[in-house]
């Protein structure tokens, strides 16, 4: 039984796996074309026809061949509607981990990275992303969608072949919970967002990264960790499920050009990449959308996971000005720029 626990009164939620459901490694790889047998099957599998995406998905006699991008619910969720009821007051507090688990295969190709992918395939998955988490706030008892990506074991992955995880929650994550108050909190005292504030501190600033027509990559002044990250939108925007067609089309380009400057000029770290989004259905939960990315570089000391007081080893602004040299090197490359 999936359930979560809250730590006492710290508002800190665990969600407690049976070791039966915590998926081994596995010899070869379910997320490679031929291997459709060993997951669910999929509700949307792109296939590329005559110059055009088709839009298909599997059957019980039949598994889509030749796809580029597929999506289906995970055999081994961390959440599940089919959860029992087991309520318990605090301070022992726990309730049933309700809600729904997707992987989002990125590409068809085991040995390809997010960071090779291209633009066109990340604007495809950008797309595919935005119509599952709508599907997904249609949902009873859905309050938020998680979306990140587990790149390499070191930070929690044990399949290589690059996917995404969209994980729908009952409850609104204590970091979006936190974050939101923060915002609903500046924005009434000062009458704009903080996020807003960042992004005009930080526009060609000495921690801008890269910045497109829509978006700004940069190092956040108070950096957690060496050559961390934020990709946001340069305009207050706090749904991301609708974003244009344009804004997808930028933000393909600069996440597939931050994410390939970070792999060259860092020897291609381990990371995590993760959407922090407004949950759809609050509106007094709203949030300014943005992606934070973190490299691992190093493990976190005594100080760090006791204390919360963090040590990084590079200045921000170092860190942007390698990886912003990297970048637009990137970036060059893959519009054609000399």
């Amino acid at each position: 039984m999936i359930h979560i626990r809250n730590d006492y009164d710290q508002n800190k939620l665990t969600i407690i796996l049976p070791e039966a459901e915590i998926r081994s490694e596995q010899k070869n790889c379910p997320l490679c074309p031929g291997n459709e047998y060993m997951t669910n099957l999929s509700i949307v599998s792109l296939v590329a026809k005559d110059g055009m995406l088709q839009r298909l998905q599997d059957s019980y006699d039949r598994y889509v061949k030749n796809w580029t991008i597929r999506i289906f619910e995970s055999k081994n969720p961390i959440v599940s509607t089919k959860s029992d009821e087991c309520y318990n007051d605090r301070p022992l507090y726990r309730e049933p981990a309700y809600g729904y688990h997707y992987i989002v295969v990125a590409s068809s190709n085991h040995n390809e990275t997010f960071s090779t992918i291209s633009i066109e395939q990340w604007s495809n998955i950008i797309v595919i992303i935005q119509d599952r988490l709508k599907w997904l706030y249609t949902q009873k008892k859905v309050t938020y969608v998680a979306i990140y990506v587990n790149q390499r074991e070191q930070v929690g992955s044990n399949l290589i072949h690059p996917h995404i995880n969209m994980v729908a929650f009952s409850i609104i994550p204590p970091t979006i919970e936190k974050e939101s108050k923060i915002s609903h909190k500046i924005v009434n005292e000062k009458g704009i967002c903080p996020m807003c504030q960042i992004v005009n501190k930080e526009i060609n600033g000495e921690r801008q990264i890269l910045q497109t027509d829509s978006f700004i990559a940069f190092c956040p002044w108070a950096s957690i960790y060496p050559f961390e990250f934020c990709i946001s939108p340069k305009k207050h925007v706090s749904s991301f499920a609708q974003i244009t067609q344009k804004e997808i089309s930028d933000l393909a380009l600069i996440l597939r050009s931050t994410l390939g400057g970070l792999s060259k000029s860092r020897e291609n770290p381990p990371y995590d990449l993760i959407f922090h989004l407004s949950p759809e259905k609050k509106n007094n939960k709203q949030i300014h959308w943005h992606i934070e990315i973190y490299p691992l570089t190093k493990y976190l000391s005594g100080l760090e996971r006791g204390y919360g007081i963090y040590l990084n080893d590079i200045f921000p602004e170092q860190a942007a000005k390698i990886l912003g040299d990297a970048c637009r090197k990137e970036l060059a490359s893959l519009v054609g720029i000399t």
